[in-house]
């Protein structure tokens, strides 16, 4: 007997036809003793036309009531799966996330999952039933729906895993696996068999667009093991968990990933003095704006004047130009630049940091590409490179080729 959490996105469940597509898998790979639950995203672009309808009433919609629109999608596919159950002969029960006892904070549009309380779902189960859920949302201590935004159902399905002590957590895709960079833009890219939390987390971080690094996180934080398999397939995917279970790893670089969802701001003019830097991040990060790729240069040696470069997402640039520019008079700097043609490429690791030669390598690519770099960080097990946006798919295929020769 296995207690399993399923998670199926938007593309899986986009018309009746996938939705009883998914309920047959389902029943198909349950073995008579399992304890299944189903974590399901709204149906295809379910999301993006209530966004649309929202727009269409007003330029500056209020967050909570977008959460209230926004959840809507997830209801309508929970219900529909649990009848799909039904029809085929299984008893199912669906639930909205604060009816699966999911709470969060008050951050509307990007909350983050504060507890769990799967009382209500283990009943269910041991009432013989399949429990499926919507992701992406939860109910504030006050009451009041959340959403908890890109990626929100895969941190859904991993945060209930964790909460009812799964055995493991599946996620379903479009996607047969993990890839050691995106097999759209790249063709010989290698599909990996097991990676790390931590190499996942990162490589997530850093763009990779088939797992959120929320929902990674949290599998890290329990130690809980996650499957990523294709909807459309039955290839054996790929683990991502604590450590491997081979003996050792065919190459030091996992994989090469890209985020285009990135801009470039530069304060320019600082003064050098104690607390700016403080100032500058501590007023983005209450206004609840994530900081990249920080760099800070001396611009005049004698008068104590720097400049200061960091990434954010594209999103939160509306956000960000405001409250720097309202710094900017108490601040004393003298310019704002913001640039949204930009990229980052990175390479990950968790052997990076004993081998010598991975920084040089992926410069070098980059080099013999032609390929400008206007910022560089690195950490423990991944190197970054803020490029031009236009050139991010041929620093990809540059970088992967030289890490992972066909």
């Amino acid at each position: 007997m296995a207690l399993i959490v399923k998670k199926f996105g938007g593309s899986s469940v986009a018309t009746p036809e996938k939705i009883m597509a998914v309920a047959r898998r389902v029943l198909q790979e349950k073995k008579p003793d399992d304890k299944i639950v189903v974590v399901v995203s709204a149906m295809g672009d379910t999301t993006d036309d209530l966004i649309s309808l929202a727009k269409a009433v007003t330029d500056q919609p209020v967050a909570r009531e977008m959460d209230m629109l926004l959840a809507t999608g997830e209801q309508v596919s929970i219900a529909l799966l649990a009848m799909a159950f039904t029809k085929l002969g299984h008893a199912a029960v669906s639930m909205t996330g604060f009816q699966a006892g999911i709470t969060t904070n008050e951050v509307f549009n990007k909350a983050r999952i504060t507890g769990i309380d799967p009382a209500k779902v283990v009943t269910e189960l041991n009432a013989g039933k399949i429990v499926v859920i919507a992701g992406f949302q939860g109910l504030t201590k006050a009451g009041d729906i959340t959403t908890l935004g890109r990626g929100g159902s895969d941190t859904t399905a991993v945060a209930v895993a964790a909460g009812l002590k799964a055995d493991h957590c599946e996620i379903y895709t479009d996607v047969d696996g993990i890839y050691s960079t995106d097999p759209r833009i790249v063709p010989t890219a290698r599909r990996m068999k097991e990676i790390t939390h931590n190499e996942m987390l990162e490589m997530a971080r850093l763009g990779a667009g088939v797992m959120h690094p929320r929902s990674v996180e949290l599998g890290k934080h329990y130690g809980m093991p996650i499957h990523v398999r294709s909807t459309f397939t039955n290839e054996s995917g790929t683990f991502i968990r604590e450590e491997y279970t081979m003996e050792e790893k065919e190459f030091v670089i996992r994989g090469v990933t890209h985020d285009t969802n990135v801009a470039k701001i530069a304060v320019l003019g600082v003064p050098d003095r104690p607390g700016i830097a403080y100032k500058i991040f501590s007023t983005l990060a209450d206004a609840n704006v994530d900081v990249d790729m920080i760099v800070q240069s001396v611009r005049v040696m004698d008068k104590h004047i720097i400049d200061m470069v960091f990434t954010i997402a594209q999103g939160d640039v509306s956000q960000a130009r405001l409250i720097l520019e309202k710094l900017a008079e108490e601040m004393e700097f003298s310019g704002l630049l913001i640039d949204e043609n930009v990229a980052k490429v990175s390479v990950v690791g968790a052997g990076m940091l004993g081998n010598p030669g991975i920084a040089a390598a992926t410069f070098g690519a980059l080099a013999d590409a032609g390929i400008n770099i206007a910022v560089i960080s690195t950490s423990e097990i991944s190197i970054s490179c803020l490029i031009e946006e236009d050139k991010a798919k041929q620093a990809v295929n540059a970088i992967h080729a030289r890490f992972f020769p066909a």
